[in-house]
């Protein structure tokens, strides 16, 4: 019975994956990881119904390989990459549950010792799962990644669809890094000038302006979205 526990948290971890995806700018990541957890799970539902159940030791096995697995790849995306935040706290859920479940299937079978370590090692753990939430899934922000998005958008045609160019490049501004706003006013600036909307392009042209004009933008990005454009008008 103890197994339907683990069955909840898979498939509801999964389920969270798949619905929040759509909301990163690059949802690849978070996407294909929901769908192989949700693959696992539905196999693990299976053999619950099988003469010999999946044991408990079978499904921390698993969350701990796609808990170590997901946070590696996850907080990379979250601090070098940038991509997306989700991938890593969730897989931190994994992992975490993995390492407690195990430490407590062996705690019976451990010295004085050996039981401090493993309370302080699930203390750190848990501290650390509470970061990457924080950092994830509270504070996690992506403008760079939305530019990039959008960018990609951009030259693939896609300009004024719910993940089109212009809905990328209105949310890949922040506060705390304003070096990226003039980026993304000027790319709307020119989108709107090129779909002739010139309320809109007069109001994201003096967004730049207060935000330094096309000077405070590397030249190399001008000419990338006047070449994507420019695609687009032949």
């Amino acid at each position: 019975m103890e197994t339907w526990w683990f069955l909840l948290l898979e498939f509801s971890v999964a389920v969270c994956l798949l619905l929040l995806s759509p909301r990163q700018p690059f949802p690849g990541p978070s996407k294909r990881f929901g769908f192989i957890l949700i693959i696992i799970a539905f196999l693990f539902a299976i053999g619950e119904t099988a003469p010999r159940p999946t044991s408990v030791n079978a499904h921390i096995a698993v969350l701990l390989t796609l808990g170590s697995f997901g946070l590696f790849r996850g907080v990379r995306n979250m601090l070098v990459t940038r991509e997306e935040v989700i991938v890593a706290p969730f897989a931190g859920v994994l992992f975490s549950v993995a390492v407690t479940a195990f430490m407590s299937n062996q705690w019976p079978n451990l010295s004085t010792v050996e039981e401090i370590f493993a309370f302080l090692m699930i203390v750190v753990i848990g501290l650390c799962q509470v970061w990457l939430v924080f950092r994830g899934l509270l504070i996690g922000r992506l403008p760079l990644a939305w530019s990039k998005a959008g960018l990609f958008a951009l030259q693939k045609g896609q300009v004024t669809n719910e993940r089109g160019a212009i809905a990328c490049f209105e949310k890949a501004w922040d506060l705390e890094e304003e070096h990226l706003n003039p980026m993304a006013w000027l790319a709307l600036h020119k989108i709107h000038k090129f779909l002739n909307n010139s309320d809109e392009a007069k109001h994201y042209e003096n967004r730049l302006k207060e935000s330094g004009g096309e000077e405070a933008i590397a030249p190399e990005w001008i000419q990338t979205i006047d070449s994507a454009l420019s695609d687009l008008n032949g």
